[in-house]
């Protein structure tokens, strides 16, 4: 966990944007790990469910280089998934809101929706 001094610098890497999408950041912004550091889960018993054992798979990637700021969407649409699985997953979106989506599909007919099919660009790769 970032101290509050480390969540600043963090916060200020891309000038209080989100790497990914580019979003100004509000309060409730989460801190994620570029390369994923896995949290270890136990089974409890009592409450019936998996929780955190307090450990992590690849523990040396929870440093301040390695931490980007994130939107909470971002970040919890992202989970433990590596960069580029992360990209394929939002390159995805568009197949799954043309097949799953009705309100989507109407809008589209409707104008009010033009896809671009072009590569996912994180704002951190573009930023300067």
């Amino acid at each position: 966990m970032p101290t509050k001094k480390e969540r600043e610098i963090i916060f200020n890497k891309f000038n209080g944007r989100c790497a990914y999408c580019g979003c100004e950041l509000t309060k409730g912004w989460h801190v994620d790990e570029l390369e994923p550091c896995i949290r270890n889960h136990r089974w409890d018993r009592q409450k019936r469910k998996f929780v955190h054992d307090g450990t992590y798979q690849h523990p040396e990637r929870l440093n301040i280089d390695n931490q980007m700021p994130a939107c909470a969407s971002c970040n919890i649409n992202k989970h433990s998934e590596s960069l580029e699985g992360f990209r394929q997953l939002i390159a995805g979106f568009l197949k799954s809101l043309n097949r799953d989506s009705t309100q989507y599909k109407i809008a589209k007919r409707y104008g009010f929706i033009q896809e671009v099919e072009k590569p996912v660009v994180f704002y951190f790769e573009t930023f300067n």
